[in-house]
């Protein structure tokens, strides 16, 4: 349950740390039931004067199109969209001129599409750490961010907007730098879950916080970083593993064009890491071959242990990645018997690199 004063004043002071202009167009790929495409995509943009471009769905050659035709100045979208049209053979093409930032949110921006949109376009990327509950951002890059922290982190909290981390079992909050629990509280906080008082007992304490159930850390000048949700960490043999640092690693190859990294359930283990992989090659990398680049770059116990490669990934109607769905998948993928011997080491031997 929104508030009108949480979704119209987290728009507009969202719209003002993009650095959305008066008169500018701004093509809308998001469907308007969802915070950023009905929200700050189209409440922050009636409060900053500009004009929406709305599309009836997602086209990665459409949306090049009707930036060109009506001279957006947003490349805006999920990760996943982005993705697409960067990967369009109508990019090269466009005159795509007007653009003057990159906006992206709503999961996890992995810093090399960041860097990739930024060397291919030539314009700042901004990402908006969103949720639903909190009427869409909470925290955002700004394009005067130096480039690393455009890349790496998810920038500042917004005015009027309190955010900690904490620890999640204790709810202490955690030193600088640390990682925990994102929560935040202030004017943008939902009401609660409508006709659920438990599961709204549960997302916000008694203090007002709302728990996002995203694993995350903040530094001494509170710039915050994700580390992914809660919910997809991965336990392997009581180790937590964060399947965004995994997918940070694999995505710096260069025949990898997405990837999303995984827990998949194993009776040994109880989870391993399963990744599915998207190449950017004609000619594919081997399970062996990313084995391999991930080995001295990631403890051996993080190195995934299932792959499965894909032409596309299951989405949900708002671009995100259904991992559920990839996580079964990976589950009926075979293991052959060596690897699986080697994958069933003791602890104490899978640490060794």
């Amino acid at each position: 349950m929104l508030t009108h004063r949480g979704l119209t004043n987290n728009a507009r002071l969202a719209a003002d740390a993009i650095g959305m202009r008066a008169g500018e167009a701004l093509v809308n790929p998001m469907p308007l039931f969802h915070v950023a495409g009905g929200g700050l995509l189209t409440l922050g943009l009636v409060q900053s004067t500009g004009t929406q471009v709305l599309m009836p769905h997602f086209d990665p050659g459409l949306a090049l199109e009707l930036t060109e035709t009506y001279g957006g100045a947003c490349f805006g979208g999920a990760p996943t969209m982005l993705s697409a049209m960067l990967s369009h053979p109508s990019l090269a093409r466009r005159d795509l001129s007007s653009l003057r930032y990159a906006l992206s949110g709503g999961a996890p921006v992995p810093a090399e599409l960041v860097r990739r949109v930024e060397a291919t376009l030539g314009i700042p990327f901004v990402i908006t750490f969103a949720q639903t509950e909190s009427s869409c951002s909470i925290t955002a890059t700004r394009a005067g961010d130096t480039a690393d922290d455009r890349a790496e982190t998810i920038g500042r909290p917004l005015p009027q907007t309190e955010v900690k981390i904490i620890n999640p079992r204790t709810g202490a909050t955690v030193a600088p730098r640390t990682t925990g629990e994102i929560c935040t509280r202030g004017y943008l906080v939902m009401r609660g879950y409508l006709g659920n008082p438990e599961a709204t007992g549960a997302a916000i304490d008694r203090d007002d916080w709302l728990h996002t159930g995203d694993l995350g850390s903040m530094d001494e000048r509170g710039y915050c970083r994700i580390e992914g949700r809660i919910k997809e960490m991965i336990i392997r043999g009581g180790e937590n593993i964060y399947p965004r640092e995994i997918e940070a690693v694999l995505l710096s190859h260069p025949a990898v064009a997405e990837v999303a990294v995984v827990g998949v359930a194993d009776r040994f283990w109880g989870e391993v890491v399963g990744a599915v992989v998207r190449t950017a090659a004609e000619a594919p990398p081997t399970e062996a071959e990313l084995s391999e680049f991930c080995r001295g770059r990631l403890a051996a116990y993080k190195i995934p242990a299932r792959w499965l490669f894909t032409s596309s990934f299951p989405l949900t109607t708002t671009g995100k990645i259904r991992k559920d769905v990839l996580s079964a998948q990976l589950a009926d993928v075979p293991v052959p018997t060596g690897r699986a011997a080697a994958a069933h080491r003791t602890p104490a031997e899978a640490i060794q690199p």
